[in-house]
């Protein structure tokens, strides 16, 4: 009987395509770049969201956001949904998730109870009873701050406490309203309490745990940066001079024929009230003017943080090789959305579909079966992970799974299996709901019951800078990728019940 391959899944946050050193000289990142090296390294993969819960609930459930529930931040996975740990802990794997869940809200009420909430967050003696099962994990060890943010506690926390820091929360902000040094860029916390070096501590144990016992595994290390504030500790803060850094920065009045949203940002005061019909907050929608004044720093620390993250990943990698379960163990890296640090005049993230925020990098290894040293344009899709990863272990395939098997493109049978990948975004029920559909060489956005929209030719204008949507000459190719995209829209709803009867 074929032996089942391990698979050690490692996922970033907000980290933009471009940013591995093989892609990207002026950031290094030896460990992901050896990593694509020996395998397969894909440029067209995107995520279903351009936020973390939808995209992440995507790639565990093998579905879009609009079919497993978590369709924005603020919304939860529902613990119903089926997901791939469940499928594998049902085949004698042991599945564990350390590291960034983010599949309920913040916000703890009667309807929607959470355990990634304040207060409950921060009772560490409920931490130190709980590691799960948690959406098909067996065993979860969670944090959920980014640097440091308030809402820091979870497993990091009992971890810091264990090393050694007892006074750990005088390196993260207070609570809102009181008074608390602001810390910018350099991160007074010691490397040696990071959460990148307890995710990889803990990652390692698992390892030589599983490996001692001789346990299949479905092991995620899932890594908190470099998601902003732009924070890192040293000397990472200082790893890259900002000066010699290229600063991304959009075209003048490239904006004048996108999206009123789109426009607003480049404001000092936007009034953005008509596109807050919940009264919530909307990633994005804010004057971007301010963001931009310190890119060049900002961009120095978003290095700065993939380097320190890229050195852990290694240590993890390291581990794996030195424990001889290379060739069983299919290892994926990915993160969870893009990000924009300067491009189109743009920060962070939002409801701006442009590649820097829906294209992610994705790596895929596993010596002797994936081919190594390949670069590979074949679109792949997140829903496409669940499927694959259950196909590759040969598990059957729930038919409520959207995304498809993309293992003959893994093993180098096939260059390409799908035409079309669809990201959806939708923060509020109907002022910002839009879908995006890219195929090979054009991308077009359709906002819910509005007239605008963007169409980019990807080959012509890799930049994005140039909207198609109002010309005349492309009115044509407009109807024809909207009618793609409708059609895209029926084939990905999942036939779960089979037919079973002629009549």
């Amino acid at each position: 009987m074929k032996k089942k391959p391990n698979i050690l899944f490692i996922t970033s946050d907000q980290q933009h395509y471009n940013t591995l050193g093989c892609t990207n000289p002026e950031i290094k990142t030896p460990n992901l770049d050896k990593l694509a090296q020996q395998g397969i390294r894909f440029t067209r993969a995107y995520c279903t969201n351009p936020t973390c819960t939808p995209s992440r609930a995507s790639l565990i459930t093998g579905k879009y956001p609009g079919q497993h529930g978590a369709w924005s931040l603020g919304t939860k996975l529902p613990e119903t949904e089926p997901t791939i740990g469940q499928y594998l802990s049902c085949a004698d794997y042991k599945t564990v998730l350390i590291g960034k869940a983010h599949f309920q809200p913040l916000k703890h009420t009667p309807e929607y109870p959470s355990i990634e909430s304040n207060p409950l967050m921060q009772n560490l003696d409920f931490w130190k009873k709980f590691h799960g099962p948690f959406y098909g994990f067996q065993r979860v060890e969670l944090a959920r701050n980014h640097t440091d943010e308030f809402h820091v506690g979870q497993h990091y926390a009992i971890w810091m406490e264990k090393k050694g820091l007892r006074d750990w929360r005088k390196y993260f902000r207070a609570p809102a309203g009181t008074v608390h040094h602001q810390q910018r860029w350099h991160w007074a916390l010691p490397e040696e309490f990071h959460y990148d070096t307890w995710i990889a501590e803990r990652t390692i144990k698992f390892l030589r745990q599983y490996h001692r016992k001789n346990q299949r595994f479905f092991l995620w290390a899932s890594f908190l940066d470099p998601h902003p504030p732009y924070l890192v500790p040293s000397p990472w803060d200082t790893m890259y001079d900002p000066e010699k850094l290229t600063v991304p920065h959009g075209k003048p009045d490239e904006h004048k024929k996108n999206p009123p949203h789109f426009q607003l940002t480049q404001l000092k005061n936007p009034d953005f009230s008509p596109w807050r019909e919940s009264g919530m907050g909307l990633h994005g929608f804010h004057s971007h003017l301010h963001l931009l004044k310190t890119l060049k720093k900002d961009i120095a620390i978003y290095y700065g943080m993939i380097s320190m993250m890229d050195k852990y990943i290694g240590l993890i990698i390291d581990e794996l090789d030195k424990l001889g379960l290379s060739e069983d163990t299919i290892v994926i890296f990915t993160t969870d959305h893009g990000h924009l640090i300067g491009q189109h005049n743009l920060a962070a993230k939002g409801a701006f579909h442009y590649e820097d925020l829906l294209r992610v990098p994705f790596i895929v290894r596993w010596p002797g079966h994936v081919p190594e040293n390949k670069i590979s344009d074949a679109l792949i899709s997140f829903v496409d992970f669940a499927p694959t990863i259950l196909s590759l272990c040969g598990l059957k395939i729930p038919r409520t799974m959207t995304g498809i098997d993309q293992s003959p493109v893994f093993y180098g049978k096939e260059e390409s299996l799908r035409n079309w990948v669809v990201v959806e975004n939708r923060h509020e029920p109907t002022t910002i709901f839009l879908k995006t559909y890219i195929e090979k060489q054009y991308k077009i956005t359709v906002y819910f019951r509005k007239d605008y929209g963007e169409l980019f030719d990807l080959e012509n204008d890799v930049g994005e800078y140039h909207n198609l949507w109002d010309e005349p000459e492309y009115k044509e190719l407009r109807y024809q990728l909207i009618t793609k995209l409708l059609f895209a829209e029926m084939e990905k709803e999942p036939l779960w019940m089979p037919r079973v009867w002629g009549a």
